[in-house]
Formats: C-alpha cells, structure tokens, sequence
C-alpha cells in the first residue's frame, strides 16, 4: 500500500530511535574500555607506590594489549600523532632525537625515495618484540619536550603532551589532558591553524591584493575540470601569480589523484592564463612519505615552495621581482 506523504512523516516521528545504538556492540565495547581503566588504576598505583620509572612503561608495553592505548589515553597524544612522530625519527637526520630514541639500535637503513609510514600493526609488533624500541618510544614520552629539534618541529599543542607531570598522574596535568581532548577538534579547524595564513600574512604585510576561487576564463571553457585556486595574485581579472597550497601530515591513497588534478589544471592555465605563473606549496610528512605521487605533484607547478622560512624568503623575493615596488 502506497502511503502518503503525512503517513510517512508521522512514522518518522513516532517511532524515532533518537539514539541508535547496538546493544550488544555497547556492551562488548564497554568491556574494552573497562580494560582500559583498569589498566591505567594499576599503573596509577604502581607510579604512586614504586615511583616514576621508565621501566613499569616499558613493561607496560611490553606485555599489556591495551598498554599503548592507555599511554595515549594518559597523555591525550593520539595514536596518529605517534605515528607520524615515529616516521620523523626514522626520515630526519638528528643526533640527540636518534639518541633520545635509541634509533641505532632498532632502525635499519630505509630507502627514504620510497618509504612507507608503519602500521598500528607494525608499531604494535616492534613494541612487543624489541626492547630498544620499546625504551625508545618511553624516552620520548619522558623527555621528548626537552629536545630543541622537537621543539622547534611539533606543534606547542601536540608537544605539551609529551609530560612527565601527566606521567605522574598529576592532577592538573590530568586536567590539561581533558581540556586537549575536548579543544582538539576546534583547534584543528581554526583558520590560524591553517599554513595558507602564513602566505596570506606575507602578501598583507607586502601590501599586495589576492583573490581566492574560481578564474572567470575556466569557469567559460572548463567548468567541468576547473577548481578554485587558492591565490590569485593580484586578482581574478589580471593574475600573475596563482598559487596552490596542498599542506599534508596524513598519507591517504588520495594524493595521487591530487597531483593528477594539479597537472590538467597547470595545462588550463596555460592555457587560458599564458602569462600567469602556476605555483604550489607543497609541504608536511605527507609527501615526504609518498616520493613518487610528490614527484607527480611537484611537476605540475612552474615552481615549489614549503613553508620553511627559508622558502617563505624566496617566495618574499619572488613577489618583489614580479611586482617591484609594489611589493
């Protein structure tokens, strides 16, 4: 029988769930986080009766399934955080962060063309089975703050987690764990947040006008391949310079497509744009650890800066030579 509109929006609001939920998922699920707590009261009393030592983590991960979790959960740094953490240590080059992480001692030699970020499997397995990898993981957790390196790459936001305070189970380290939880979301999403802010700054502060979204010529021939630009210097009517800005600390297969979008719009460009110069920002792990889709990408812009400050000054000399002084 075919119901009618009313008859339809009535079943909706009458037999709304407003929460659904399985069950018997719930259940299993509040198993799980039982284990958890547990997990991190026996560790609590341990800290409290035996003091802070290096070695109840490294047993900790050693022989507890849920002994990652729990330090994570301790110290509100995210199991993604970590991994990326773990793939600067093996890339970069740094004495007293391969030190502080006994890297020597379970790193062998990677090919950094084609290296490949870990999987929770993999973290997992190494944090069982090998020792100095174990020790390592924990020294970054306890003094990990300390390093002038990671100081100067991690983020205050994701750095202040690395604490020994909230090892401690010190109350207000406690707090500062759950005020990060709850801001994690909003901070990521705030616009200050974003690196394209840095390039916006520099063209303020240069006294240069840009536009963002879509150029009128593609909008006419390519409205079906066109996508917004990012900076559109110094406007949408006469640009100069376009710029992209593809900022990227995940490693998802989509980068591929990204730089396979990249180069068809570089090709409209040119072709609608001749006078134009297409460049990109190309920065974070995320393409350090996919070589060949930032080769690709990379190919697509007349020029690449990342936003070292380095690059930022030769961007800044980039700018004044285009427009002289108007810049």
């Amino acid at each position: 029988m075919v119901k009618t509109v009313d008859e339809k929006f009535r079943i909706v609001i009458e037999k709304n769930t407003f929460y659904f939920f399985n069950r018997r998922f719930e259940e299993t699920y509040e198993g799980y986080l039982n284990s958890i707590r547990e997990t991190l009261l026996v560790l609590k009393n341990e800290v409290e009766t035996k003091g802070l030592k290096k070695e109840t983590f490294e047993r900790l991960l050693a022989e507890n399934d849920n002994g990652l979790t729990a330090l994570l959960a301790l110290t509100g740094f995210s199991n993604e955080s970590l991994k990326r953490l773990i793939t600067l240590i093996r890339v970069v080059d740094n004495r007293p962060l391969a030190k502080l992480s006994l890297k020597e001692k379970w790193h062998q030699p990677e090919d950094l063309e084609n290296i490949k970020e870990w999987s929770d499997a993999t973290i997992a397995r190494r944090l069982r089975d090998n020792e100095h990898f174990r020790a390592g993981i924990v020294n970054i957790f306890f003094e990990g703050a300390t390093l002038p390196f990671l100081a100067s790459t991690v983020p205050l936001f994701e750095l202040k987690k690395l604490s020994i305070s909230k090892l401690q189970f010190d109350i207000p380290a406690m707090i500062d764990t759950l005020v990060r939880y709850k801001e994690k979301g909003s901070y990521s999403g705030l616009k200050e947040k974003n690196p394209e802010t840095v390039v916006a700054d520099l063209l303020e502060s240069l006294g240069l006008t840009y536009e963002t979204g879509d150029l009128g010529e593609l909008i006419k021939n390519a409205r079906n391949t066109k996508r917004t630009m990012d900076f559109i210097i110094p406007n949408k009517e006469n640009p100069r310079i376009i710029a992209e800005s593809s900022f990227l600390v995940t490693t998802s297969s989509g980068q591929g497509d990204k730089s396979k979008t990249e180069i068809s719009i570089r090709q409209l460009i040119k072709l609608h744009y001749p006078r134009a110069k297409f460049i990109g920002f190309v920065d974070g792990i995320g393409w350090y650890v996919r070589k060949e889709d930032l080769k690709r990408m990379v190919a697509a812009y007349e020029d690449v800066f990342t936003f070292h400050r380095d690059e930022l000054a030769r961007f800044e000399n980039l700018l004044r030579a285009e427009f002289g002084k108007n810049a």
